[in-house]
C-alpha cells in the first residue's frame, strides 16, 4: 500500500501570527452564531490582553480588533493610555475583580465593568458615576458555582442586587457575567445565567472564555472574553481570572 502523501501543516502556535489568531477566533465565533442561529453581529469579542505587554497588543489592534479586556486597573493604566492615544476608538472592558477604593480609576478608565457583585462596589461605582457623568457598561458577576474562592453575587440573591443596583444606587445594570468552575460542563452555569438576565430584562451576557465560548454562544453570550486563543499563553505568574 502506498502511503498518502502528508497534508502540509497549518502555522504552529509559535509561527501563527496575531492577525492569523484572531482571524481564528473570529471564524469560530462566526461558526458557532451559525450553529446557534444568532447573527455573528450580536456578539462581542473581548480580547483579554491581561499581563501582555503593549507591543503584543499592537499587533491585535493592527489586525482589526478593537474590544480589549484588562483584570487589574494599575496593570491597564499602567499600557493603556498611550495605546488608546495612538488608537482611538479601541474601548477597554475591566474583566477582572474590582476594588471599591478603585472605582474612581475604573470609571475614568474603562467602558464597561464586567464585576460588579456586591453593595459596597455598587455604592463606589455610583459615586463615581455621579461624579464623573460617565456611566461604564456595568455587569453584574454572578457565582454560579457558589465557589467560595471566586467573586460574583450567588444566583439565589442576583434579583435583589440586581433591584439595589437600579432602585437604591440608581445604577444602570446592561448585563450578567459569570465564569463557571473549571471542573464543571458550563452548559448548566451559562443557562443558569441567561434565565437570571432573562426575568430581569437584562439583554447582555458576558460568558464564554477560549475553551467553552461556543457552547456560550448557544446560550446567548453577547460578549465572548478570549485571550488564549489570540495572545498565546500567559506567564506563569498569572493566576486566576477571565481569560
Amino acid at each position: 500500500m502506498i502511503p498518502s502523501e502528508p497534508r502540509s501543516p497549518g502555522p504552529s502556535e509559535a509561527e501563527a501570527t496575531p492577525a492569523d489568531r484572531l482571524a481564528a477566533v473570529q471564524a469560530g465565533i462566526a461558526a458557532a452564531c451559525r450553529d446557534a442561529g444568532r447573527d455573528p453581529g450580536a456578539v462581542t469579542l473581548v480580547a483579554v490582553s491581561k499581563t501582555f505587554p503593549a507591543e503584543a497588543i499592537e499587533p491585535v489592534i493592527a489586525a482589526g480588533q478593537r474590544v480589549f479586556g484588562e483584570n487589574r486597573v494599575q496593570e491597564a493604566k499602567a499600557k493603556w493610555p498611550a495605546l488608546r492615544e495612538r488608537h482611538p476608538g479601541v474601548a477597554l472592558h475591566m474583566i477582572g475583580p474590582l476594588q471599591s477604593n478603585k472605582a474612581r480609576e475604573a470609571v475614568a478608565l474603562f467602558d464597561a465593568v464586567h464585576a460588579l457583585d456586591r453593595p459596597s462596589l455598587a455604592a463606589a461605582l455610583a459615586k463615581e458615576v455621579q461624579r464623573a457623568g460617565r456611566q461604564p457598561l456595568l455587569f453584574v458577576e454572578v457565582n454560579t458555582g457558589a465557589e467560595p474562592q471566586k467573586a460574583g453575587v450567588l444566583p439565589e440573591e442576583a434579583d435583589a442586587f440586581i433591584a439595589a443596583c437600579r432602585d437604591v444606587y440608581g445604577l444602570t445594570v446592561g448585563g450578567l457575567m459569570c465564569i463557571p468552575p473549571f471542573d464543571e460542563a458550563p452548559a448548566p452555569h451559562f443557562a443558569l445565567t441567561q434565565k437570571i438576565a432573562r426575568r430581569n430584562g437584562l439583554e447582555l451576557l458576558s460568558m464564554g472564555m477560549s475553551d467553552d465560548y461556543d457552547v456560550a454562544i448557544r446560550f446567548g453570550a453577547t460578549h465572548v472574553r478570549i485571550g488564549t486563543a489570540i495572545f498565546g499563553h500567559r506567564p506563569k505568574l498569572d493566576a486566576g481570572g477571565p481569560g
